[in-house]
């Protein structure tokens, strides 16, 4: 841990929604923040994100609670980054989600789900087919076992996020760096990071914040630091720009056409292009061929006739940065002292809280136990590989 004196000097790894969100909170706070990027900003896993705010299918409950808090905080945190205040500026968009099923087994499922989070106090709720229509008039519903409408959920557009807070971090005058990668740390004697390596240049430093994605893993074997992540592939697509569609639900997860192939879930964007995914927001999915996205068009129109005009765009798979069991990185690691990795999936749900207890625990040397012990990159320290293997599927993982 360091010291509860206030960093001067801070170094952020990674310009995707996790770090561009960290180092404009660290700016706030005083602290002369550098902003590093190997590419272009937002360009890796926040681009490929469904972007969708949410705190369902979040387990266990403690992890489901801390969602909660970051989803509540979505709208006065768009307000602080947002040009002139205003939320509309990063494409933040309430309304909720809505889903259902037309299979009994299924459905059983759906139903368990919103029992268990109505359990949790989370303002979910099954609805029928009447209510279900009438929430989005826009849709093709068709046979209805059970849905369920969640109106506290929304969505909100990762590159336009990442966009202003570069823009309020320039204001600041704080530095950002992009086609730089770190190649390498420099430390001292009791293992802290004093300069970063960056090829032909370096950068001394009081601390680094690591909210690299998937090249966290890369990154901290540097200086010792076990950080496994499990493999996480996934496809979306963008269309062409539509009217507006979705007027009154921003998200909605439909289910399988009963020819084998998965649900599917939309959304309209800020700029009138839709959004198509299909499977769970867990899904593992490679295939980004334009056959696929045209595949996945077709499907979204049967739910969704207005779509039939817009042309499909398939987007590069995306790889997604996710902790071997599931669950965030967040804290100082005990190989490099100074050194503070924020790692997540769901970053976009968990950006608001997730950045502003970062930017508490480096500015105020107070660790935020209560809410974050659980989440520490020493759970991983010391792993056998016989060990790693154990999480084959971090989606059932659970922390004790």
């Amino acid at each position: 841990m360091v010291s509860h004196e206030q960093p001067r000097s801070i170094a952020v790894i990674g310009a995707g929604i996790m770090g561009a969100t960290v180092a404009w909170r660290l700016a706030r706070r005083g602290a002369q923040v550098v902003l590093l990027d190997k590419g272009h900003p937002g360009h890796g896993a926040s681009s490929h994100s469904f972007a969708w705010i949410n705190a369902g299918a979040k387990e266990p409950v403690a992890y489901h609670n801390l969602n909660c808090r970051s989803l509540d905080m979505w709208t006065r945190f768009a307000q602080a980054i947002g040009d002139e205040g205003e939320p509309a500026s990063v494409g933040l968009r309430w309304g909720g989600k809505i889903s259902w099923e037309t299979v009994p087994d299924h459905a059983e499922r759906l139903v368990a789900r919103v029992r268990q989070l109505q359990a949790w106090g989370y303002p979910t709720r099954l609805v029928n087919a009447v209510e279900l229509q009438r929430l989005e008039p826009a849709l093709e519903i068709g046979p209805v076992a059970a849905a369920e409408y969640s109106p506290n959920e929304g969505q909100v557009e990762p590159q336009m996020v990442v966009d202003v807070c570069l823009r309020r971090l320039r204001e600041m005058g704080c530095e950002v760096l992009t086609g730089v990668e770190v190649v390498g740390f420099e430390r001292d004697g009791e293992g802290q990071v004093r300069s970063l390596n960056m090829g032909a240049n370096s950068r001394d430093v009081d601390v680094v914040v690591m909210s690299a994605g998937t090249d966290s893993t890369r990154l901290a074997a540097l200086v010792g630091i076990n950080l496994p992540q499990a493999e996480s592939p996934g496809v979306v697509i963008r269309t062409t720009p539509l009217p507006p569609l979705l007027n009154n639900v921003p998200v909605v997860y439909a289910p399988a056409l009963g020819d084998g192939r998965r649900e599917i879930h939309i959304r309209q964007c800020a700029d009138g292009r839709l959004m198509i995914g299909e499977g769970d927001q867990e899904s593992l999915a490679e295939d980004d061929s334009q056959t696929h996205a045209d595949d996945l068009l077709a499907r979204a129109c049967s739910y969704l006739p207005g779509a039939a005009g817009a042309q499909a765009i398939p987007v590069p798979v995306g790889w997604r940065p996710m902790p071997l069991d599931g669950y965030p990185v967040m804290g100082f690691a005990d190989e490099a002292p100074n050194l503070y990795i924020a790692l997540t999936h769901s970053g976009v749900t968990l950006a608001p809280a997730l950045s502003r207890l970062a930017s508490q625990e480096i500015c105020d040397g107070t660790p935020a136990d209560a809410v974050l012990a659980p989440y520490r990159p020493q759970r991983f320290a010391g792993m056998t590989a016989e060990q790693v293997a154990e999480f084959t599927n971090p989606r059932l993982a659970k922390l004790s």
